[in-house]
């Protein structure tokens, strides 16, 4: 069986994308604030336990406390400087909201445009609600799909198939993406991730397709009633997009709070730690690890914090965007 005679695909972005329920959770829906806390307990345990192996006597030699001084004094300079870069990086998401007065009446002018076009598909006025507006368009979408499905006996067997595995599916996955935004708050993932296990791209190939494959079998009203299903297909992509971005400006500004708030923090224990250890600090050892070394590795970590915040958000931002590279019907994955 080709490609192209498959109609429907997997339901979730997770089994299109092939891949397993730790990794999705740990690179899409888990708590980012989670994510950053298991990266960090990992790296304080791979760190303690990587210098007692190579260096068990390492902190001992060093009774002046060189190598802490070195490490922290670094770190601070890191702290420093990764903040100053994101309040930076912040003042740049900020600019694209900011303008003339001109370009902001020409985003608005686009953006009520594009409202007024969902509310005539939905046949009500939008909702100001990312998550219901994404709901309401699957749900024209889904009814326009049950219009298709009361197409009469076509005479073509391939064609009847077709149409009914291709309605079949529209509801299926509408409903579950529908059942997965009711009651989802925008500025938590859930919005978005649920509007993603919708696959708009692949369905309106199908339309494409069935129009194409099977013109001389349908009638000028059936052509009529597929071309409109395609256009409440292609509405979903733009619609989804959008609510895309301002998660991704959304998260990006968290991501700048949460950096500058635990710097604080970082700052004073890497500080501390500077100026107070050396190798008689935490004299004596438990089960052969000298106790400096724990204290060293809880203290390096502490102020790596921000940055693993930070690899927790851009890793799922990164995702988001790699899995929904185009807006037309073009899938950049294994189909």
């Amino acid at each position: 069986m080709s490609p192209e005679t498959v109609v429907n695909t997997s339901d979730t972005v997770r089994k299109r994308a092939n891949t397993s329920h730790l990794v999705s959770w740990l690179l899409l829906s888990g708590n980012r604030l989670v994510i950053a806390g298991l990266l960090a307990a990992v790296f304080f345990f791979a760190f303690t336990i990587g210098t007692f192996v190579l260096r068990p006597e390492l902190y001992q030699m060093d009774t002046q406390g060189d190598l802490s001084e070195r490490l922290f004094s670094t770190m601070i300079t890191v702290i420093v400087t990764g903040a100053t870069l994101v309040v930076a990086f912040g003042q740049l998401i900020l600019t694209q909201e900011n303008g003339p007065l001109g370009d902001q009446f020409e985003r608005l002018d686009g953006a009520m445009a594009f409202r007024e076009e969902a509310s005539n598909l939905i046949g009500a006025p939008c909702s100001t609600k990312p998550s219901k507006f994404l709901s309401d368009i699957l749900q024209a979408t889904s009814d326009r799909a049950e219009l298709i499905g009361e197409i009469d006996d076509t005479g073509n067997e391939d064609l009847n198939a077709d149409i009914r595995d291709l309605t079949e599916g529209i509801h299926k996955n509408a409903d579950g993406v529908i059942a997965r935004l009711d009651g989802a708050q925008f500025g938590t993932f859930k919005v978005v991730f649920a509007a993603l296990d919708f696959d708009y791209s692949w369905k309106v190939f199908q339309v494409e397709r069935i129009i194409d494959d099977f013109g001389d079998d349908l009638t000028n009203d059936q052509v009529e009633l597929l071309e409109e299903l395609k256009d409440a297909l292609m509405l979903y992509g733009p619609a989804r997009e959008y609510i895309k971005t301002l998660y991704f400006q959304w998260s990006l500004i968290v991501l700048s709070q949460l950096i500058l708030a635990t710097a604080v923090p970082a700052l004073i224990i890497g500080g501390t730690l500077l100026v107070t250890l050396d190798g008689n600090t935490f004299p004596g050892r438990t089960m052969g690890i000298e106790h400096i070394i724990p204290v060293i590795g809880a203290g390096f970590t502490a102020t790596l914090v921000p940055f693993m915040i930070f690899i927790s958000y851009v890793f799922r931002i990164f995702t988001v965007a790699k899995r929904t590279l185009a807006i037309d019907p073009l899938i950049p994955r294994g189909s």
